[in-house]
């Protein structure tokens, strides 16, 4: 996977930056483990309910939902001609949020970003956010990673992954599926994972935009679930 713009003759990317490894780690403080994407809802209305169907689920949301807008975001981001531009993503990554409960999530999980991001990685104490009123979880890792000079190819596909591992993860708290299915889930999308962030690479903003309904719904639907292990 190669940065759009760069040389033809660059070596692909073949390693993970430490930066990067970081702020996609569980153990950065953006609590994503208390969220799960309307996934809570799908399991239990069993629209949802084994590797099977969660493979399906996950692989929509990929090529059709929320993750693949995300990535699209990411990469226009670190592509983008000037702060402007960054500015003007910022704002339009908010109001791509299908509902509350995903408004809520990208939001919150981006400004424990931000924070975390400002507490340890500003020696200099000038924030890369300090322009920005609100920011998505997507926007910020790749506004972080434009600081830094971190490849395109990387960060999306270490965006991608942080992502998809969250949402097994939940499903494994759901019960839906053990933890070496997950993992065989987690196999099997890798390969289209690797060809949507490749294509995310010189995607436009009229690629924006998503069709899956289902996924939509049930986080909608979770807003008023009685009893939920998960915010979202």
């Amino acid at each position: 996977m190669r940065d759009a713009g760069c040389d033809s003759n660059a070596p692909p990317v073949t390693a993970f930056p430490g930066e990067l490894l970081i702020w996609l780690a569980a153990s950065f403080p953006v609590g994503g483990f208390a969220y799960s994407q309307g996934l809570e809802t799908a399991v239990g209305r069993d629209w949802v309910r084994d590797r099977e169907t969660l493979a399906g689920w996950l692989a929509a949301v990929l090529e059709h939902g929320a993750l693949r807008n995300d990535l699209v975001l990411v990469s226009l981001i670190m592509r983008a001609p000037d702060r402007e531009a960054v500015v003007a993503l910022a704002e339009l990554a908010v109001m791509l949020q299908p509902s509350a409960e995903r408004h809520g999530e990208t939001v919150g999980q981006g400004l424990g970003f931000v924070q975390a991001f400002e507490a340890a990685w500003c020696d200099d104490g000038a924030s890369p956010f300090a322009d920005l009123s609100s920011v998505t979880l997507p926007v910020a890792l790749a506004v972080a990673a434009r600081r830094h000079g971190i490849r395109a190819g990387a960060t999306l596909e270490g965006y991608a992954i942080a992502n998809l591992n969250n949402l097994i993860s939940a499903a494994i708290r759901l019960g839906v599926v053990g933890q070496f299915d997950g993992q065989r889930v987690m196999a099997r999308l890798l390969p289209r994972l690797r060809t949507i962030c490749e294509h995310a690479m010189t995607a436009t903003e009229d690629d924006l935009g998503s069709a899956t309904y289902g996924a939509d719904l049930a986080s909608m639907l979770h807003e008023t679930q009685t009893t939920r292990l998960f915010r979202s």
